[in-house]
Formats: structure tokens, C-alpha cells, sequence
């Protein structure tokens, strides 16, 4: 039914808002299928870390090469803070829209570079540092991304739904981890499992060529944010945003304001709740790595929809309540939550149903050492609750026996791998779930939020540098960081080893917390507040 007007002015304001909605709904589809498309290409690295241990280093010790696998991820992370700075400044006095136009681009050449590289087996320490710089160009390409990403779609809204409209954007974070599951799971059931061991791969990083070709042409035709391109006929933009950013002692101190009080915290929050969560249930819990996929998708599918209702809530209550409010919870339920995770598949408290142990051996003379034999057990346990669980081991054994090293026959386990029952498979998506949920509370309003503190000829800037190392650098840094404590836990033989990896983001979130809600404040802020001002007006600077 045709709607109805009592005046011609009601029927232009209408005819003017259902335009300028139509305009930002393709603002942010461009932007967003951009964004999608590079943190796609940049955690695929992370989602199929286990398998990249095995590929780019060496096989002799799995733990030492997964550290290093997560290492080289950190590393993406840790050179972000670089790209944000490179591109901000170009975001600053070119534009907005070449400039992720390039970052594009140096992502998807990398991304389908990365699935090019020989194996460790054939070319040696070249692969893995291969890997580590186009690693760091993706780093630095993605540090130039998010902050263009967000800068455009607010200098497109309407203020009073600027978190609304942005939260869109940070949807783009967890749908490219989302997807990037989906395609390695569908590459997974396309092969066999040899097959996907031994080149399939590779198919993931190759696929984002042609979605990153697609985005590009969406992209080129669009155009230059509108307060940007005025400010740039005008005269108004920045010749040295680095300078003015952070050599401004008033808007420096919000640079760091905005890293310490928020970001910091977000990206703790971020990382534990995405891509810990998944570590922790592969090499901690030792679940098969097909079931953590469909586990995570599934947690990440039904959550994404929360980024937006809590940008949407911030235009309503403020930026501050909820992001305070989602490191707290965080805070009080992390420890819990993977204490109930472990447990619900810790095998030790399970009983083996009759007739489900299976056990096979085979031997196989070791190829340089003609007296040293290779056992191999394969073993197979079917537990009362339904949880399956294969091991593979190796022992040496010469003519005299099994070949002993400090009393403990030499060997190692080359594989494990539990199936959950179902049971257990829905407590964990809820569990997950329940993790991203506090992501989505930190991280919908944060674009507004950031955007909102910077005036306009340094805000590509100077939102981006505290973004990226708040994601990049504390968050970025977590997976190695937390797997690192967890395994010296274990050496040290702590009750709880497995909770250990948790104190990093305890602790950086507790930090946040405390700083935010103490100088923080909850007002939205129009970002026609353009002008620095060079002494603070109050006492706690007003955000």
C-alpha cells in the first residue's frame, strides 16, 4: 500500500531518506565484500594452521613446528600497526577509496602466492621464509584496510545511526573467518584425505584470486567519501597526517585513549573468542579438525547477526556501556567456560565400551639405520558416551628391544584425533557461541567509536594506528602467546595447565576495563567536530 503524505515537504524528506539509504546500502555492500574478502585471505593462514605446520617447516618436532606456524601468523599481525600508518597517511591525502583499492589488491596476490610456495621437503628453510613475507604484506595491506573500510561507510551516515550502519563493516571480520572455514570444509569432503594433505590445500589461498577480482571491479566504481571530497576541493585535508596525528600532543593523547581503553581490550576479546577457542579445541582437547571446523562455522554463522544489533544499540546508548559491559563478562566467564570444554572431552574420565578397543601395528625398517625397525601402533577407542578417538604412535626397536632414551622407549605420537558425540558437539558450539557473543558486544561499536574521536583530515590516520595495535599486536599475538603458556603450564605440571593460556587475555582485558570505564565516556560524537584542539578542556578527555 502506497504511503501516504500530509505535505509535499513530508514526501521530499522521504523521497531524500529512502535515496540516501538506497546510496549507503550499496556504499556498504562494496566496502563490505572488499573487507570480507581480506580478513578471508587473511585467516585462512590461521584456519588451517595444523596443517601448515607440517607443509613450510620441520616435521621432527609438531609442537615446535605449530609454534612456529602461529608465529609466522603473529607476524601478519604484529606489521599491521606499519600498514596502518603507510595507508593512513596515503587515506589522508589521496583518498579513501584508492587506497583500499591498492590494499586490495597486495592482499590477493599474497593470499594466492602463500598457496604457490613449495613445501619445507623441497626447497628447505627458503619455504618458511617465503611464507613469512608474504605474510608480512598481508599484514601491512590489512592494516591499511579496516581503517579506510570504516572511515568511508561513516562519512556516509547519518549520525544518529552511525553504529548501525558501521556495525555492518565489523560483520566482515568473522564472515571471512566463517567463510574461510566453509571453503576448507567443502575442499575437505571434495578429497580424499590424502589428496587434501598433499596439495589440496593449497586450493583455499588459490580461490581468493577470483574473489579478489571481483571485489576490485566493484570497488573502482565507486566513489570518494563525500565529506572527504569536499574537505579535499576545499583545501582541507592534511599534508603531513603523521605529523598532525601524532605530533598533536591533545589528539595524541586520544590515540592512545582510544588503544588502551578500548581497542586493546577488543582485540584480546577478539582473537580468544574466534581463533583460541578453535586452537584450544585441535591441539589442547586434540578434537578432529573437520569437527572443530563445522563447530566453529556453526557458532560464527548464528552470532554474526549480534555485531549489528549492538552497533545498533550504541547509537541508543552509547559506545561505551556495551564494549565495558562485553570485557567484563569476558573476564568473570573465560576460565569456566574452557574448564567445561576441557572436561566435556577429557577421555580420562571416560570408560571404553565392551569390544571398542581396536589395535593395529605394523613395521617398517628404518631406511638409514638397517637394525633400527619402526613400529607403528594405530589404536582405536569407542568410549560408553560415543566418543571415538584414534592414536597413532611410533617406537623404535632394534634386535635387542625397544631403543631406550633416559629410560623411556624413543618414539613419539604422531597423531591423535577425538570425535565428539553429539551431545558434546552442541555444548561446545554453545560454548562458542557464548564467546563470540562478547566479541560482538566489544567489537560492533567499535568502527563508530573510533571514527567518532578524530577529525576528519587525520581520522584514516589516526583511528587506524591504535586498531591495529589493539587487533594486531595484543590480539594478533594471542594464539602463540596463550598455546606457549598452556604447554609450559604442562611441563610444569600445573593441576590446570589447560587454563593457563587465559591469563593474557585476562589480564590486557582486566587492564582495558579499568582504563576505559575511568576516562571513557558514553557520548556519541558528530564527526563535523573537525578541529583539534591543542589543550584538554576538562579534566578526563570526553569521547
Amino acid at each position: 500500500m502506497a504511503k501516504k503524505f500530509t505535505s509535499q515537504l513530508e514526501h521530499d524528506a522521504y523521497v531524500a531518506e529512502k535515496k540516501k539509504n538506497k546510496t549507503i546500502w550499496g556504499v556498504i555492500m562494496a566496502s563490505s565484500l572488499g573487507t570480507l574478502i581480506e580478513w578471508y585471505d587473511f585467516y585462512i593462514f590461521g584456519s588451517l594452521a595444523v596443517v601448515l605446520a607440517t607443509k613450510f617447516f620441520p616435521a621432527d618436532n609438531p609442537t615446535a613446528a605449530f609454534l612456529s606456524t602461529l608465529a609466522t601468523f603473529a607476524a601478519g599481525f604484529v606489521v599491521r600497526p606499519f600498514g596502518a600508518l603507510f595507508f593512513g597517511r596515503l587515506g589522508d591525502i589521496i583518498g579513501r577509496k584508492y587506497t583500499f583499492l591498492v590494499t586490495l589488491l597486495i592482499m590477493g596476490f599474497s593470499t594466492f602466492l602463500i598457496g604457490c610456495v613449495p613445501e619445507y621437503e623441497t626447497i628447505g628453510y627458503a619455504a618458511p621464509v617465503l611464507v613469512l613475507i608474504l605474510r608480512l604484506l598481508q599484514g601491512l595491506a590489512l592494516g591499511g584496510e579496516y581503517g579506510g573500510a570504516a572511515t568511508y561507510v561513516a562519512e556516509y551516515s547519518q549520525p544518529h545511526r552511525r553504529g548501525y550502519w558501521t556495525s555492518w563493516i565489523q560483520t566482515t571480520a568473522t564472515s571471512g573467518l566463517f567463510i574461510s572455514l566453509i571453503v576448507i570444509l567443502v575442499t575437505k569432503t571434495s578429497l580424499s584425505p590424502e589428496e587434501f594433505d598433499s596439495w589440496g590445500w593449497r586450493i583455499p589461498f588459490w580461490i581468493s584470486i577470483l574473489m579478489v577480482g571481483v571485489s576490485y571491479v566493484i570497488r573502482r566504481n565507486m566513489a570518494e567519501s563525500p565529506l572527504f571530497a569536499k574537505a579535499k576541493k576545499e583545501g582541507k585535508t592534511s599534508t603531513n597526517p603523521l605529523k598532525e596525528s601524532f605530533g598533536n600532543k591533545f589528539n595524541f593523547k586520544f590515540v592512545l585513549l582510544a588503544l588502551f581503553g578500548a581497542v586493546m581490550g577488543q582485540g584480546v576479546i577478539w582473537y580468544t573468542g574466534q581463533f583460541y577457542a578453535m586452537s584450544f579445541m585441535q591441539k589442547v582437547m586434540n578434537i578432529e579438525s573437520a569437527q572443530v571446523d563445522t563447530m566453529m562455522a556453526l557458532a560464527l554463522f548464528v552470532a554474526t547477526p549480534l555485531f549489528v544489533l549492538f552497533g545498533w544499540l550504541s547509537d541508543k546508548v552509547g559506545r561505551k556501556p556495551i564494549m565495558m559491559i562485553g570485557m567484563l563478562l569476558a573476564i568473570i566467564a573465560y576460565r569456566p567456560i574452557y574448564k567445561t570444554m576441557y572436561n566435556s572431552v577429557n577421555i580420562e574420565s571416560k570408560v571404553i565400551a565392551k569390544n571398542g578397543l581396536t589395535e593395529k601395528r605394523t613395521v617398517k625398517v628404518h631406511a638409514k639405520i638397517p637394525a633400527d625397525s619402526m613400529i607403528t601402533y594405530h589404536q582405536e577407542k569407542v568410549f560408553t558416551d560415543g566418543t571415538l578417538m584414534k592414536r597413532d604412535s611410533i617406537i623404535h626397536w632394534a634386535a635387542t628391544g625397544p631403543i631406550m632414551i633416559e629410560g623411556k622407549p624413543q618414539g613419539a605420537l604422531i597423531k591423535e584425533a577425538i570425535t565428539v558425540n553429539p551431545d558434546t558437539r552442541w555444548l561446545l558450539i554453545a560454548l562458542v557461541f557464548i564467546q563470540v557473543v562478547f566479541v560482538t558486544m566489544v567489537y560492533g561499536p567499535i568502527a563508530a567509536f573510533l571514527v567518532e574521536m578524530f577529525p576528519l583530515k587525520i581520522r584514516y590516520t589516526s583511528m587506524s594506528l591504535p586498531y591495529h595495535i589493539g587487533n594486531g599486536v595484543f590480539g594478533g599475538l594471542l594464539p602463540a602467546v596463550a598455546t606457549y603458556l598452556v604447554v609450559s603450564g604442562k611441563d610444569a605440571g600445573h593441576s590446570e595447565w589447560y587454563l593457563e593460556g587465559l591469563w593474557y587475555p585476562i589480564v590486557v582485558a582486566g587492564v582495558c576495563l579499568v582504563i576505559g570505564t575511568l576516562y571513557l565516556k558514553t557520548r556519541n560524537k558528530s564527526l563535523d567536530e573537525d578541529e583539534l584542539v591543542e589543550e584538554v578542556p576538562a579534566e578526563n578527555p570526553v569521547v
